[in-house]
């Protein structure tokens, strides 16, 4: 009912309104984040949360929508993490709640993805959730113990394990220590 009226309207309309009502339509380009159904500050009040969890237990579980919003937020506070200075751990306290949390994503996961270049977060559907039928995810940081499923190797580093002799090891470019 509602494109009728926007297209009985728009035969109707001046020319630089038929653009504005082109340019209002349905498309959302460029939009950066899901509004997960929720105002602003409650959104991001959720999504610190979330991401506070996620560092404290390292394996948390949510709905499929908010896993993905979330995990480009955790994967920049590692980035955060792995620059170590103080300015980012402003940045990062200034997100996460807690400073033992703080402290866990500086000393502990900063260092684990000292070498990885990026996809710190693994997002896994799990089930749907009794009551209102929503689909779930688990989110959990890769290469740690006790993960659902283990990591993949980077492309270019799987050819170079296949190459692997047993009385060296194979560094990231493929060469033997």
């Amino acid at each position: 009912a509602r494109k009728l009226r926007v297209f009985c309207v728009f035969q109707q309309a001046l020319p630089q309104e038929r653009a504005l009502a082109l340019l209002c339509s349905v498309m959302r380009h460029r939009v950066a984040f899901r509004k997960l159904g929720r105002r602003t500050e409650h959104r991001i009040a959720m999504l610190r949360n979330l991401v506070s969890s996620l560092i404290k237990h390292e394996r948390i579980e949510t709905t499929l929508p908010k896993a993905k919003e979330m995990r480009r937020l955790a994967d920049k506070m590692i980035t955060l993490a792995k620059q170590g200075d103080l300015a980012a751990r402003r940045r990062a306290a200034a997100f996460v709640y807690g400073e033992e949390t703080v402290r866990k994503l500086f000393d502990v996961l900063g260092p684990r993805y000292q070498e990885r270049q990026g996809g710190y977060t693994r997002v896994m559907r799990s089930r749907y959730r009794e009551g209102d039928n929503a689909l779930m995810a688990w989110v959990e940081y890769v290469d740690r113990e006790g993960e659902i499923r283990p990591a993949r190797p980077p492309k270019g580093i799987a050819d170079a394990l296949t190459d692997a002799t047993p009385d060296g090891v194979v560094t990231r470019t493929g060469q033997k220590e």
